[in-house]
């Protein structure tokens, strides 16, 4: 892939200077400028689309959560993910969240929905990221986050042919010290 992005840039610099877009007298480093930038661009949009994944995967979550469906939470995750909830528990694969985010809506968590209230992304690299997300959990027509239910979570995704999902995701709940 970068391999044939760096083939389209020299092109793409061979024809800006052929049309005249970049001045046949213009310095090396001028051409690198020009290349830099539009690289720049590229990963601009990349970047845009990445955050829209990510959106669309909390979206997909926080429906899944409203719904109570262990299957569709499950589903933004890697076949091979693992999951540290809130109390400790570890599920592992994207069949075994399943399974326990269905035993946990089915028997712990009542009617509600989350809500996120913060989150930074940090991309390690470009198809790897990290999300630190501060959320909370609404119950029924409460519009107030319910109280002791405010938690931080960090979840790694990959990006790999079939898109971004997460790969791993720890939750913990937010207690102040004393």
């Amino acid at each position: 892939m970068l391999t044939r992005r760096k083939t389209w840039l020299a092109a793409l610099a061979v024809a800006m200077l052929v049309g005249g877009l970049v001045p046949a007298h213009a310095s090396a480093t001028d051409k690198a400028s020009a290349t830099d930038k539009a690289a720049a661009t590229d990963t601009a949009h990349d970047r845009e689309r990445d955050l829209a994944a990510f959106t669309r995967i909390l979206k997909q979550q926080e429906d899944a959560w409203a719904t109570e469906d262990g299957t569709a939470f499950a589903a933004t995750f890697t076949v091979d993910a693992d999951l540290v909830t809130f109390n400790g528990d570890y599920l592992v694969t994207r069949q075994g969240i399943a399974e326990g985010m269905q035993y946990a809506f089915d028997n712990y968590i009542p009617a509600s929905r989350i809500v996120m209230l913060d989150e930074h992304v940090r991309f390690l690299e470009p198809d790897l990221a990290i999300i630190v997300r501060t959320s909370c959990i609404i119950e029924g027509d409460d519009e107030t986050c319910r109280s002791g239910s405010h938690s931080r979570n960090t979840n790694v995704l990959h990006k790999g042919h079939g898109g971004w999902l997460q790969t791993s995701f720890q939750n913990t709940r937010i207690q102040p010290l004393p």
